[in-house]
């Protein structure tokens, strides 16, 4: 098992989905083949997730920030969004769920801070804000988990971050968010 990455016990980021437990790791014969898989318990809900060992990496399955990346994604949610070019709505969902499936709690900070500052400026479709809470629900486990904090606080600090970042943002131009 040189492949192994985690053990029972450790926490691990599925991406998309969020943090899980690891709660086995066990051989299932499959078409006659055997092969090695993670058992993971999904923090938040009942559900468990098969991943083969040997495609752990492939599909993203990753360790938590440590504890002192949790700042470094703390201030990228205060940096203001890069302006982009104009992209219509198709565009920018598959974007941002490209980012979210990525599984790197930076890119699912970019996207919460950008969905969150244009809802400031002009609105988000339904869409849009099923985004932002899966954003910022992927976001506030991990990083309350890393931090050894609540989910209360981690979202407390985000909004108050998130706040402050749109109100210098509705300063900027209109475009800075296109």
């Amino acid at each position: 098992m040189k492949d192994q990455m985690f053990k029972v016990g450790d926490k691990a980021v599925y991406p998309a989905q969020g943090v899980a437990v690891v709660t086995g790791i066990e051989s299932k014969e499959i078409s006659g083949n055997t092969e090695v898989f993670y058992i993971l318990k999904l923090l938040d809900s009942k559900r468990e997730i098969l991943v083969p060992m040997k495609k752990a990496k492939q599909v993203g399955l990753r360790t938590l920030v440590r504890a002192d990346q949790t700042e470094k994604i703390f201030n990228l949610l205060q940096q203001m969004p890069v302006k982009k070019e104009r992209l219509n709505w198709n565009r920018r969902y598959r974007n941002y769920i490209e980012k979210l499936k990525s599984g790197s709690a930076y890119d699912a900070a970019e996207v919460l801070r950008d969905l969150y500052v244009m809802k400031g400026k002009k609105g988000l479709s339904f869409v849009e804000n099923g985004l932002l809470e899966t954003a910022k629900g992927l976001l506030v486990k991990e990083l309350a988990v890393a931090g050894s904090q609540t989910e209360e606080q981690v979202e407390e600090r985000i909004q108050q971050i998130l706040s402050s970042t749109a109100k210098h943002q509705s300063h900027e131009s209109p475009e800075a968010t296109s």
